[in-house]
């Protein structure tokens, strides 16, 4: 039998009840809303599961670089196969930090990884840019992806910023490379970074290192890492987990399955070979380096087979939602869904999609869902669908924040007195200090019909496109800006 249990010694999400957010040592009188979908003996089912896929069919590991790490640290190896054992992934388990604390480029504190919040992000890697107001497409630029960048510095609910786009309009040697300059020089927030040259990783972590400094000292950067389902870590992935372990840099190694497909249908079997595929990484990146910091998590996916199309279905969100719960018991950082991909720009389906991923993350235990913004199958960057994400974030984390139900929030006294002396609650005390309470977005005003007909009967969704217009022409760049560019691009020339 395996070791695995919750390590609520270790703090971070393995030290709260399923479900639970974040709380301060004197919360004990808030009530939040909570959602937990596995009980205990099914993660230890899972999990035996996960180690019997480990042990007995093995992962296709191409790197011989890779297979030498597990070579030596124990593993059997058999030609390109490696097969792991339940004291390895047990150590692994050990050896991994529970949180990791992110700072932005100037190296202040931005959050740390772990701690039962849920952090969200813009992205990723869409080949085309979706006009805000037009819905027109055209290959994502360096200029698209500068100025959707700013966009993101501005919005202040994304809590890191992805790779927003493949940039297209230079060569693909060097277009990974301009891509973090942008996104480095246009930005202060944390980054996640997608290199899709592979050989270009070692040059864009040496370009960051020049315009910022050591980048496993404080960290500010975290490479997004995959390996291919079922069963593969390809050379790229393991190359660059190893890259990034040995300088101490976090990274997110996160699978992409297709119920159906990639991966089995029923989600219990998907969660299953999606988990044994994070353990695998994990245990790699912790034989390279014991200690090295790894955000695990999946892209669980539903295939369609007549339309040939992959999307989210809300029973992949509930192998989000089984997944982050293996991570809170393994005590590992954890990163999901995003809600992104659905819709054709920023109408109906991409707000059902998008409120269905933030407020099922927020009430359940996903602790990063970096990707928010992408539309039409997850291949066009949506500036729109980004400025109305920002507030189903705003709202979503509202919600789960809960209230207070101790002697004071609860007024019993209070309610006595204003209802003898008044009648109404206008004027009482806890009115006064707490009206701004409500959540209020930032697009779209709360106006009644009469105000509505006055105003033209604007509509909602043309708020959010103009909102998006306008930022995407005036959010200002960072003060550093020009000279971060310079750095960079001195850099790139002499490669």
């Amino acid at each position: 039998m395996s070791r695995f249990r919750g390590r609520a010694d270790r703090g971070g999400h393995g030290a709260q009840e399923a479900g639970a957010q974040a709380v301060q040592p004197s919360a004990q009188d808030i009530a939040r809303p909570r959602l937990s979908l596995l009980n205990a003996e099914q993660r230890v089912a899972i999990h035996e599961a996960s180690l019997s896929i480990l042990a007995r069919s093995g992962l296709r590991v191409d790197s011989e670089r890779a297979r030498d790490v597990c070579r030596k640290g124990g593993a059997r190896v058999d030609g390109d196969r490696v097969f792991f054992h339940l004291e390895q992934v047990d150590a692994a388990l050990e050896s991994a930090p529970a949180t990791i604390e992110i700072f932005d480029r100037l190296g202040k504190p931005a959050f740390r990884l772990g701690d039962g919040e849920t952090r969200f992000g813009a992205g990723v890697t869409n080949l085309w840019f979706q006009d805000p107001i037009t819905d027109e497409l055209t290959p994502f630029s360096r200029a698209d992806m500068g100025r959707s960048v700013r966009l993101c510095q501005a919005l202040p609910n994304y809590d890191v910023i992805s790779t927003l786009g493949v940039i297209r309009d230079l060569p693909p040697e060097v277009a990974d490379l301009y891509a973090v300059l942008e996104m480095v020089a246009n930005s202060v927030k944390p980054l996640v970074i997608l290199i899709s040259d592979e050989s270009l990783f070692p040059s864009a972590l040496e370009l960051l290192d020049a315009v910022r400094g050591d980048l496993g000292e404080r960290p500010f950067v975290i490479p997004y890492l995959n390996p291919v389902t079922p069963l593969v870590i390809n050379e790229g992935t393991s190359d660059k987990l190893l890259d990034s372990a040995a300088r101490s840099i976090p990274v997110i190694y996160s699978n992409y399955g297709m119920s159906g497909m990639t991966a089995p249908l029923p989600c219990a079997g998907a969660l299953a070979l999606l988990n044994a595929e994070l353990l695998a990484g994990l245990v790699l990146s912790q034989l390279a380096m014991p200690g090295a910091p790894v955000i695990l998590g999946s892209l669980p996916m539903y295939f369609d087979m007549k339309t040939m199309i992959d999307f989210y279905d809300p029973q992949t969100h509930l192998i989000d939602l089984g997944c982050a719960e293996m991570m809170a018991d393994y005590g590992i950082p954890h990163a999901g869904t995003s809600g992104s991909g659905d819709g054709w720009g920023p109408d109906l389906l991409a707000a059902g999609a998008s409120w269905m991923n933030q407020v099922t993350s927020v009430m359940g235990r996903v602790g990063l869902a970096p990707f928010v913004g992408s539309v039409l199958n997850s291949k066009a960057y949506s500036p729109a669908m980004t400025v109305y994400g920002n507030e189903v974030i705003g709202a979503a984390r509202l919600f789960a924040r809960g209230f207070s139900v101790d002697a004071a929030s609860i007024g019993a006294e209070e309610a006595i007195a204003q209802l003898a002396t008044e009648g109404h609650f206008l004027t009482a005390p806890s009115t006064l200090k707490s009206y701004k309470s409500a959540y209020y977005p930032s697009i779209f005003p709360r106006i009644g019909l009469e105000k509505w007909l006055e105003l033209g009967r604007p509509g909602a969704e043309a708020r959010v496109r103009e909102r998006a217009r306008d930022l995407l022409a005036e959010a200002p760049a960072p003060a550093d800006q020009e000279e971060i560019l310079a750095k960079g691009e001195a850099f790139i020339a002499r490669l």
